[in-house]
């Protein structure tokens, strides 16, 4: 009980009414913290070695986009080791000022690369089915290191005035308790990472899913329309190899966005209340903050349900695993070392 009461004195523990409460849910914060952090690491790091270990997934054009969304998200549950072993190892609170800003930085950083990403795969598939001749020309393996280059600056930049005193660049549900008190939003600075960042991303997203659900919607009626006219395989054969691999790549991908925003939607409302003095709860703060951080995960879960190359790739990667094991394994019965005489001294 000691040990316990010593977490609840070096945690803010908004959700807490009564001390017996506050001790229960600085222990539930924890538990939250500590899971999301090992659920995060680990898929990622499954995604990451999956796309190494498949050769088909580089045919796809997303795949760099999709792969620095892995590492982007990768590093978001390495950063959040930070408040993990802050909650196991009792911060002293030695330099909590410049821990939080940088954290809450790294934190705001990684998930608008992730943000970039997305409305950039959208820009990718919308070019891929609306000009399908093109395609290769424009998108190109050089252009698209430039782009994913330029999202990582243009990452760090946005968010850099929070560093000169302008605003707190976007994390809330703090567990360091200067981060609460201190750090306060800004109005003028979360409008402007509004229309710098959410707002033309969104935009973005909606604009190109919707003429690219629209298009599909118009060459799968094209296709019905012919095999209604001209009931023949070869019809079938010329409209089966149209838009949908694409399509269905495309939904893949719109899952993934859709999740994005659903998980990403309450903190942003909630960002936006805040900055303005509308609404102050620090148990909606903690909420919103970490059901946002746990689509670093979600990524994972929908791409590898989803995608049959990337569920056939994993399932390779386990396969090869569990023969080394078994190697392993069986070189150890074949070839078994030999046991140390016991003498006098060692018993």
């Amino acid at each position: 009980s000691s040990s316990v009461m010593n977490i609840s004195e070096h945690l803010s523990c908004p959700l807490g009414f009564g001390h017996y409460n506050a001790v229960d849910i600085c222990i539930l914060e924890t538990v939250v913290i500590v899971l999301l952090t090992f659920l995060i690491i680990a898929g990622n790091l499954t995604v990451i070695f999956v796309f190494h270990c498949a050769p088909l997934l580089h045919h796809y054009t997303t795949s760099y986009f999709i792969q620095t969304m892995a590492y982007a998200d990768l590093f978001v549950g390495v950063s959040c080791l930070v408040p993990t072993l802050s909650l196991l190892h009792y911060s002293t609170g030695v330099h909590e000022s410049l821990t939080c800003q940088v954290f809450g930085y790294i934190i705001s950083v990684l998930k608008s690369v992730s943000m970039a990403c997305l409305a950039c795969i959208s820009v990718d598939r919308y070019l891929a089915i609306t000009k399908p001749l093109s395609y290769n020309q424009l998108v190109t393996p050089c252009r698209l290191r430039i782009c994913i280059i330029l999202i990582w600056i243009y990452s760090c930049l946005i968010f850099l005035p929070s560093f000169f005193g302008w605003g707190k660049p976007g994390y809330h549900g703090d567990i360091f308790e200067w981060c609460a008190t201190s750090w306060l939003t800004n109005a003028y600075f979360t409008g402007f990472i509004v229309c710098l960042l959410y707002a033309p991303a969104a935009f973005v997203i909606c604009f190109t899913y919707f003429h690219i659900f629209k298009i599909c919607r118009q060459h799968t009626k094209e296709i019905n329309d012919r095999r209604a006219r001209f009931p023949s395989h070869e019809v079938d054969a010329a409209g089966d190899t149209g838009h949908s691999p694409d399509r269905r790549y495309a939904m893949v991908l719109f899952r993934i966005t859709s999740v994005f925003y659903v998980l990403w939607l309450p903190y942003i409302i909630y960002f936006l209340l805040e900055s303005f003095r509308v609404l102050e709860n620090p148990a909606l703060s903690f909420l919103t903050t970490w059901l946002a951080i746990s689509n670093s995960f979600c990524n994972c879960v929908i791409y590898s349900l989803s995608n049959s190359v990337f569920r056939l790739g994993l399932r390779r990667l386990s396969e090869t695993i569990c023969s080394s094991c078994m190697c392993l394994k069986d070189r150890d019965v074949r070839d078994p070392k030999p046991r140390k005489r016991a003498n006098s001294c060692s018993i």
